[in-house]
């Protein structure tokens, strides 16, 4: 009986020992997130590890790490294989992986939700002034940079291409490099022409026309009416005048709208915190790239392709009156 009674009192100031180191720390554990952004001359990188900063700054037991990358497609396949938790994405590459299209043939993966639309991502095609390029057909037989392997920039080159009549890549020399790689190779005359998808300005086109003699041209409307019509994340849009040095008329081209997506799996509550901190805070970040200085909250849950809001943003945007 007194063995049973010294048992059960053991047992007893075990757990109460557990239970106290479990309540003493007072925190719960800490979460971390990969945040894989883009090359760090786009105008995503900045704006990603100003956020990043933020939320590891402001939300308690949370430690965000952002990351340069090749852009949106390794960023998705990073996530879906568990090796990144958040990322950027525009809208079209997101529902090709929903969907198990295009370069995600075979990969479908319907995991991602979006914690915000950010801004619209502008397709640039920038060329050398003595290239003799003046629309996207007459990339034929030129050297050219879709963008690096993996990059969103490689799929919209492919797209618009192939939409102009060009074979992609067989009618060109294709070059498969980043940004920073396609500034260099133009200001060495190795280079005729690069696809730069960001938000504007970006700081490669900015160096290409202000260093190397680039100039942006715009898209056929022919094009543009075909690429609209057949995918609904696709707008026509203008990168205005002045915008980078020696652009005295607008550019016409095609825009799509730019995510921040984050797995299902990461916690609601986490992801509630996320969304709520980066809209109390959004005119800090602001400052950070022209790209987001006119981003408005109402505009976070517009035209996002039919790919689903992570709930935790989802209740953040109903509270502020943005989402029924």
């Amino acid at each position: 009986m007194k063995k049973s009674v010294a048992l059960i009192l053991t047992l007893a100031m075990v757990l109460s020992l557990l239970v106290g180191c479990s309540s003493s720390s007072g925190k719960e554990e800490n979460v971390y997130l990969k945040f894989p952004t883009a090359s760090t001359s786009g105008a995503i990188y900045p704006i990603g590890a100003a956020i990043a900063n933020l939320w590891s700054e402001k939300i308690e037991g949370l430690t965000v790490s952002a990351e340069a990358s090749n852009g949106g497609v390794q960023n998705l396949g990073l996530v879906a294989t568990g090796e990144a938790q958040i990322g950027v994405a525009v809208t079209s590459i997101l529902s090709d992986q929903k969907n198990g299209k295009g370069v995600f043939e075979g990969k479908q993966y319907e995991g991602m939700r979006i914690l915000t639309a950010l801004y619209s991502n502008y397709n640039q095609v920038v060329v050398s002034g003595d290239s003799g390029i003046e629309t996207l057909k007459d990339i034929k037989g030129k050297v050219f940079a879709p963008g690096a392997p993996g990059s969103t920039p490689e799929v919209e080159t492919k797209i618009h291409l192939s939409a102009a009549g060009v074979n992609y890549p067989d009618d060109f020399n294709a070059q498969f490099v980043s940004f920073t790689e396609a500034i260099d190779l133009i200001r060495n005359k190795q280079l005729d022409g690069a696809w730069i998808q960001s938000g504007i300005p970006t700081s490669a086109v900015t160096e290409i026309c202000a260093t190397a003699g680039g100039k942006l041209i715009s898209l056929d409307e022919d094009v543009i009416e075909k690429l609209t019509n057949e995918y609904p994340w696709y707008n026509r849009d203008i990168i205005p005048a002045g915008t980078y040095e020696g652009q005295t008329e607008d550019v016409v081209t095609t825009s799509i709208v730019i995510t921040i997506f984050v797995d299902e799996s990461v916690p609601e509550d986490k992801v509630y915190e996320m969304t709520k901190v980066l809209w109390e805070n959004i005119e800090s970040l602001k400052g950070t790239h022209n790209a987001i200085k006119n981003i408005k909250i109402e505009d976070a849950v517009k035209n996002l392709a039919d790919i689903p809001l992570h709930d935790g943003a989802a209740r953040y945007y109903k509270e502020a009156g943005v989402l029924k």
